[in-house]
């Protein structure tokens, strides 16, 4: 799981001079050609911490679709350590283009119901989880727990070593990374950078909480973030056909390809932020490329995404 730091570079686009910002993108999609992104950073010590363990397996949690699932699939059979999914959905989803991809590195899919997965937070299910699988290492939806805090945290480690900046923006579904982006600039003792969040669903405040809880094991106060609720376009892995095509315009000014799930929210919010005001003239805007792309295979799968506006990911073999 050890690899080279992900580059720094500047992108260009006419809203960029017209209110006078300098725009980086942290290309961390290309940390990986499979792991990328937060998934690759938030696995790194959770894997570690597996293989120390001894464990029996690994089991962790997501949706038909999920970036996590995909990777988690991928990091577990690299590591030749068997694993469990816990699959939101039904079964006749095992053959989409991300589980399917999971299916062929090993990973065994066990498929609940809405209310079912509604639990995955609850101590209890836990313990029934530990009593069916014994010896599993579980780990929470989207990777994030305190062990993805320190992975994701090198980012910053990384940022102050290849240029500087005063906002670095993320996109949020579970909170891990901007939690880890927080305890990192403070480890650093920066903390004059501004850590902002982008929201991907809705009524994403009690998200505050839980990244607040899991920055609680640092014991230190965190002042320099903001979690912004209102850019998420309707709701998780939902997004209008102005949206995607002003993320495909903003592609093609860019030469970088920003999915409409996760990244392309962070850049729409961007966009908007601009136009309201929102950063100084002169601000230095690092955009930090969470990854996800595998994501555009299902999209196009399902009719939402035009094949010929996004890079089409390969299919996995079929059985």
């Amino acid at each position: 799981m050890f690899k080279p730091l992900s580059i720094t570079h500047k992108i260009h686009h006419p809203i960029f001079d017209k209110y006078k910002v300098d725009v980086q993108v942290k290309r961390d999609d290309l940390l990986h050609n499979i792991i990328s992104g937060n998934k690759w950073r938030k696995l790194k010590y959770n894997l570690k911490q597996l293989k120390d363990k001894h464990c029996q397996g690994a089991l962790t949690f997501g949706g038909s679709y999920s970036n996590h699932i995909h990777a988690f699939a991928y990091a577990c059979k690299q590591a030749n350590i068997p694993c469990i999914g816990i699959i939101r959905g039904e079964e006749r989803y095992q053959n989409n283009f991300t589980l399917s991809w999971a299916r062929h590195w090993g990973m065994q899919c066990h498929f609940v119901d809405r209310k079912t997965y509604r639990r995955r937070f609850e101590t209890e299910f836990y313990t029934e989880l530990n009593e069916l699988y014994p010896r599993h290492f579980i780990i929470p939806e989207g990777g994030s727990n305190s062990l993805a805090i320190p992975g994701v945290a090198e980012i910053l480690t990384e940022l102050n070593s290849q240029t500087d900046f005063d906002t670095l923006m993320t996109p949020v579904g579970s909170g891990g990374t901007l939690a880890g982006l927080i305890s990192g600039d403070s480890v650093a003792n920066s903390q004059h950078h501004q850590i902002l969040g982008v929201a991907v669903l809705k009524q994403a405040d009690y998200l505050i909480e839980e990244i607040k809880q899991l920055l609680t094991v640092q014991g230190k106060k965190h002042d320099n973030w903001q979690l912004l609720t209102n850019f998420h376009r309707g709701g998780y892995g939902k997004f209008s056909e102005n949206d995607s095509n002003r993320i495909i315009e903003f592609n093609q000014q860019t030469g970088v390809t920003f999915e409409p799930v996760y990244s392309g929210k962070m850049i729409l919010a961007l966009l908007d932020l601009l136009e309201q005001g929102y950063f100084k003239q002169g601000e230095r805007i690092i955009l930090l490329h969470t990854g996800g792309l595998q994501g555009l295979g299902g999209m196009i799968e399902q009719g939402r995404l035009n094949a010929e506006d996004w890079p089409v990911p390969p299919r996995a073999p079929l059985y």
